[in-house]
């Protein structure tokens, strides 16, 4: 069996990566909500987490699995 290249195992991440995308969103934008309160609960004042909070409403989630692949690959030389 011949060794696989690093371009060989970015591709399977990618591929695994990218059939996950849709779940990675979801699970992303269920999460806001659980993040605004967590961070409702630090010593912060009342306007710093009031913009914390739509600020996270107002994200959207993205992915680059095309970046990631490259980056990963040239994470992995080093």
């Amino acid at each position: 069996m011949a060794a696989r290249t690093l371009e060989d195992m970015a591709s399977k991440g990618y591929t695994k990566a990218t059939a996950k995308d849709d779940y990675i969103k979801s699970a992303w934008e269920k999460a806001k909500e659980r993040c605004i309160s967590n961070y409702a609960k630090l010593p912060f004042g009342p306007t710093r987490k009031a913009n914390h909070a739509k600020a996270v409403r107002a994200a959207t989630h993205r992915t680059d699995w095309e970046k990631w692949k490259t980056n990963w690959i040239e994470k992995m030389k080093l």
